[in-house]
């Protein structure tokens, strides 16, 4: 039996509160900040990905 979990469901309300609730914490002047690392730090993991990938098939 699959059971779901109706809590993990996001709909448009709680996106609005989940904004609002981060603009208060952060502040406007902050997010751009966050924002900025959250893409570097992804752009970081991606790279090391593909440099994973062509290590493995260099060994192969």
């Amino acid at each position: 039996m699959i059971l779901t979990a109706p809590f993990l469901a996001i709909g448009p309300w709680q996106i609005a509160v989940i904004v609002v609730l981060v603009l208060l914490l952060f502040g406007g002047k902050k997010i751009p900040e966050l924002m900025r690392g959250l893409g570097s730090g992804i752009k970081e993991f991606k790279d090391a990905s593909k440099e994973d990938d062509k290590l493995g098939e260099k060994k192969d």
